[in-house]
């Protein structure tokens, strides 16, 4: 459904600023009918990718094919088989829930009987019903994302295209929008790709795509980025994680990760296992450490783990080192 080929952005410079690469080579195929994820720190090349992909955008170079449409060459009909759900509210506030679907079938030609199948087709799924006479602006955050989303089925995509839509809403709304993706894809064969920082949210999709500087550092099932770490995952909560860090490379041979506060061991060193290794740093750093804990590795620390490892391939340093 979406082939992106050797794709390059590079943003002008100015006088005082040069230009900055925001994609760089960068080469993703999504099968059709699969919702992927796709996360990366912030200022990974993510929003520039999601811009070009929606059309407002023009890479410096490279291919982009929806549904075998060449979204630069022919992007009216590229964009004619995706729906678009923004980060920033992309309906108003001040209409109804009738009102802002309204004008958007009005817009692809929608009217009428049409309109009323494709309106009933679309909120199927939602808990908008006798809603529909609201302002949005009365409504709760997860059922105004329901507008949105509701807003691009009506056209009937074969892709939907979505920016961190789940941005400012409370868990039990976050799953009720994810479960309902989820449903739609599977009962209607939509492709769905979806921006996101939560990770948690990845944990049951078909692909997990991980961006770094632009780069495209993994693309798996979650699965299979979990099998990365074929060990237990060590995380310490530390009020000195630099000390720490020092200390466990220059006495044991430990590389740590540094994450915020916290220190992330994913590979022990020689034949210690990570229960063994916490036994050994609360018996000889306990002053440094605030908290410890040994859990299963989960896609947080895949993400934490690829994006320490590009970056001191970048540098030159260790993990450890480029990790914050």
């Amino acid at each position: 459904m979406i082939r992106i080929e050797a794709l390059t952005h590079v943003y002008p410079g100015g006088r005082r600023q040069p230009p900055r690469t925001a994609v760089a080579d960068l080469t993703l195929h999504i099968p059709e009918g699969r919702f992927t994820i796709l996360s990366g720190p912030n200022g990974s090349g993510k929003s520039t990718l999601f811009r070009i992909l929606c059309g407002l955008a023009r890479p410096s170079r490279g291919r982009v094919l929806v549904a075998g449409r060449d979204l630069l060459a022919d992007p009216a009909a590229a964009r004619a088989r995706m729906g678009v759900v923004f980060q920033s509210p992309a309906v108003d506030k001040h209409l109804s829930v009738q009102e802002n679907l309204s004008i958007h079938a009005a817009l692809y030609g929608l009217t009428g009987a049409a309109f009323r199948a494709r309106l009933d087709e679309a909120l199927g799924w939602t808990d908008l019903d006798g809603r529909l006479g609201d302002r949005v602006d009365t409504l709760s955050g997860g059922l105004a994302r329901q507008v949105e989303l509701a807003k691009c089925l009506l056209t009937r995509p074969r892709l939907l295209l979505l920016d961190e839509p789940t941005t400012g809403l409370d868990p039990a709304s976050r799953r009720s929008f994810l479960s309902a993706l989820t449903r739609l894809r599977r009962e209607r064969g939509m492709t769905v790709l979806m921006t996101s920082h939560i990770f948690s949210e990845a944990e049951d999709v078909d692909s997990v795509a991980i961006m770094a500087n632009g780069r495209l550092l993994a693309h798996d099932t979650p699965q299979a980025l979990r099998a990365r770490l074929n060990t237990d995952v060590l995380v310490i909560d530390s009020p000195e994680p630099d000390t720490l860090v020092e200390r466990l490379r220059a006495d044991l041979g430990v590389t740590a990760i540094r994450h915020g506060d916290e220190l992330r061991v994913d590979e022990p060193p020689g034949h210690t296992d990570a229960v063994a290794l916490l036994e050994r740093v609360l018996k000889d750093y306990r002053p440094l450490v605030r908290g410890i804990t040994v859990k299963q590795p989960a896609l947080e620390d895949v993400f934490i783990h690829v994006t320490a490892e590009a970056r001191a391939a970048r540098s030159g340093a260790t993990p450890q080192e480029t990790a914050a």
